[in-house]
């Protein structure tokens, strides 16, 4: 019987891709085939498949079509790389040599081709070709120089064995047949090398293919990395790289998702339910299909009793406790950037369950405010314990934790968490406004007036008068005395009065408490606790200063948003520039992210830095819709799905241009914000920023004779007569005014969904 494929449905352009937990190592999916690089050195008689902890992780596109790293063994440096031609079914590779530790002759490259079903793998040597059939189809792997010897193996582990064991002058390991073919190469006679792989369903087919992708990719000259870009830019490809990095497959579920961290192993598989959400969000910028994914990873840890695990993995499940409800809000974010109402269908009943469970099960007071605990359920680890009831805010040891006390009875937690209380009412709030896009207008209001009751209950109880600011708080007493940056989380979920919101930015402001060149502290800086330096006590973590500058945006802080978004990126950018480190954690003190061994170095939430700075430019939220922003300085961003599919954003010289493919279909001279933006079969309608100065805005892709009338707040607008497109001229304005456009339908319309 012949083994199944291992993921028929994915599609072709993401199937050759870093798909394991070996970076260097190209997998097709469909069939399970790999090309996996192994490096041995005589100084040290060790061979290695290449650890990611001994590589910097460059580029990264999110389907795989440039991919580039460099690793260290044994004090030889050398790059690898892959790149996939217009043929999504062939892949390139090369190595390159940089620094010697050795001799040249001494230091092997090896590149091996295997299939995960244990097919045999058969060298030719007429033609200098290595084959492998999976059920019809063939993969042949090519290299650009003959191999200085070909050995064959059982698997990749015989092979580094057989370096080990027997050196390189060992020859009893040739061989042309074998499940694993490894093609050997050594850094004297070939200290760069390019190779390629094809896949087609007759032998000689797969064969040509890979040498003509070779042979394109030997006339092309290596693409060199611009030095400087503008920051969005930057961001913008840190945020992918990251995810991209960090996407594996899932050989136990199977099914792909961007893990936690490559490097932090956990078992086969770990899924933790914010990280999930976060990573579904941030995949959600460059591929809805990934995003879908990881989606339905975090939404496949429910539990019968309503909610999501706080972790699953090979090893174990934490069901009897949950993370703060944070999903509602990433699927309504995704939802506004992509418009697949489908989404919308498929997670909302287990997030609907969810914030019912958090009130059924986390209120055993019936305050209308939930504390952290671990249900009677489940056999998980800590599973009954102080420790195992923090795990549900994600901050384990905080020091916002200290006071509160563990009760069996209810197997609650005694104080009411403010961070955890504001997710839960943002929660509610985004649920309230999928069920109203899903027509479920009873729960609409049900998770509505949910939102707005905890609102009122975190106003009125959680807020601590004498120090100006919110405050995790005893259920039957006062408020404990350590604070983090989740006192402001109320500004997230709108729960802060006016008043409360401007004594908030005092505070995180302040150097003393939490301002300062690196923000924001776990741990407001004059608290005991800061001085640890230790995971949540004292260190800044990505996700929480994403968390505060939703709030910043929604109370149209836009002066402190910026700041926060500006620092967010100086924090991260130092790191990743010099080290490549994309931190889960960073010194509050010096901006490290190495300084202490238990912080991960490539997280998937590091990312959550540079996607403030991205949405400075282009961003999709609740309370502005789809917005973009001309700041007058020179930007290239893109591409970024949006409701028009992938779009590109250009500022030059003071005007920004949106384009959709080759198609240019907005386009002002009006710098700020634009925001509420809607794309319509036969309408156009957007929030316009105030301006001191007359300016113009064109819709290219709408011929003028369509249009048919356009008002700006109260005042009409006639289309410019001289143009053959839409223009319109925009009057000086000293606020924003609301723009609506209408045209007769276009020929071919846009494809997108018309949205409110």
């Amino acid at each position: 019987m012949k083994r199944p494929l291992i993921d028929p449905t994915i599609p072709a352009d993401r199937a050759w891709n870093t798909w394991s937990d070996r970076p260097a190592e190209m997998v097709f999916l469909p069939l399970g085939v790999r090309i996996s690089p192994v490096l041995y050195a005589t100084s040290i008689r060790k061979a290695t498949t290449i650890d990611p902890r001994d590589c910097r992780l460059g580029r990264h596109a999110i389907h795989g079509s440039f991919v580039e790293l460099e690793t260290t063994h044994a004090s030889t440096r050398l790059s690898l790389s892959y790149t996939k031609p217009s043929d999504p079914y062939a892949v390139t590779g090369r190595w390159e040599g940089l620094e010697f530790g050795e001799w040249g002759l001494r230091f092997w490259v090896t590149i091996c081709l295997s299939a995960d079903g244990g097919e045999t793998v058969t060298y030719k040597p007429e033609e200098r070709s290595t084959l492998v059939k999976v059920g019809q189809r063939f993969v042949a792997l090519v290299a650009e120089d003959e191999p200085v010897q070909v050995t064959a193996h059982e698997d990749i582990a015989a092979l580094a064995s057989d370096f080990e064991a027997n050196g390189y002058f060992h020859l009893a390991s040739r061989g042309t047949a074998a499940p694993t073919i490894a093609l050997r190469f050594n850094l004297e006679m070939m200290r760069a090398g390019r190779f390629a792989a094809a896949v087609a369903d007759r032998a000689d087919l797969a064969i040509g293919k890979a040498r003509e992708a070779l042979a394109a990719a030997s006339s092309e000259q290596p693409e060199k990395q611009s030095a400087e870009h503008e920051a969005p830019a930057r961001a913008l490809e840190a945020v992918r790289d990251v995810m991209a990095w960090n996407t594996v497959w899932d050989p136990v579920n199977r099914r792909p998702y961007t893990a936690v961290s490559r490097i932090w192993n956990l078992g086969e598989f770990a899924v933790w339910y914010n990280d999930q959400t976060y990573h579904a969000l941030m995949a959600g910028l460059f591929d809805r299909e990934l995003a879908r994914a990881n989606l339905a990873a975090a939404m496949a840890s429910a539990t019968p009793q309503g909610n999501f695990a706080c972790i699953v993995t090979s090893n174990d499940a934490w069901v009897d406790r949950t993370q703060t409800p944070n999903g509602a809000f990433v699927l309504w974010l995704l939802y506004l950037r992509n418009r697949e109402r489908s989404l919308l269908e498929i997670c909302y009943e287990p997030l609907a369950r969810n914030q019912r469970w958090w009130r059924a099960h986390r209120d055993p007071t019936g305050a209308g405010l939930v504390s952290c605990g671990t249900s009677n359920v489940g056999e998980a680890l800590y599973k009954g314990t102080a420790f195992g009831a923090r795990n549900e805010t994600g901050m384990d040891n905080s020091a916002t934790h200290d006071e509160a006390q563990y009760d069996p009875g209810t197997r609650t937690l005694s104080t009411f968490d403010v961070g955890l209380n504001s997710s839960l009412t943002l929660d509610a709030e985004m649920l309230s406004l999928i069920a109203g896009e899903l027509g479920r207008h009873d729960e609409a209001q049900e998770f509505g007036r949910l939102a707005e009751e905890t609102r009122r209950h975190i106003r009125e109880h959680l807020w601590d008068e004498s120090r100006g600011l919110f405050a995790n708080r005893q259920r039957n007493g006062g408020f404990v005395r350590s604070v983090g940056p989740t006192s402001f989380y109320p500004l997230a979920c709108g729960a802060a009065t006016p008043e409360q919101a401007d004594r908030l930015l005092r505070h995180l402001a302040d150097p003393a408490t939490f301002g300062g060149r690196f923000v924001i502290p776990n741990a407001a800086r004059d608290d005991p606790a800061y001085r640890d330096n230790v995971y949540w006590r004292g260190r800044i973590w990505p996700n929480v200063n994403w968390f505060v500058w939703q709030g910043l945006r929604r109370y149209g802080f836009e002066a402190e948003a910026a700041e926060l978004a500006e620092k967010s990126l100086a924090l991260f950018e130092t790191p990743w520039r010099e080290e490549r480190v994309a931190a889960e954690n960073y010194n509050a003190e010096t901006g490290s992210a190495t300084d202490q061994l238990d912080a991960d170095r490539f997280y998937g939430w590091s990312a959550m830095l540079p996607l403030i700075m991205t949405a400075e430019v282009m961003d999709f939220s609740p309370w502005r819709g789809w917005s973009l922003t001309n700041a007058g300085q020179d930007v290239l961003f893109g591409p970024v799905d949006s409701p028009l599919g992938q779009v590109r954003l250009a500022v030059r010289q003071g005007s920004v241009t949106l384009t959709h493919g080759a198609d240019a279909v907005f386009e002002t001279d009006r710098q700020g914000t634009f925001s509420q933006i809607v794309f319509g079969p036969a309408s156009f309608s957007c929030h316009v920023p105030g301006g001191a100065v007359e300016a113009t805005l064109a819709l290219p892709q709408i011929p003028a004779g369509a249009f048919v009338t356009a008002r700006l707040g109260t005042q009409d607008l006639s289309a410019d007569p001289a143009s053959s497109h839409l223009a319109l001229t925009l009057p000086p304005m000293a606020k924003a005014e609301p723009l609506v456009v209408l045209f007769r339908p276009r020929t071919t319309p846009y494809r997108i969904q018309t949205s409110r």
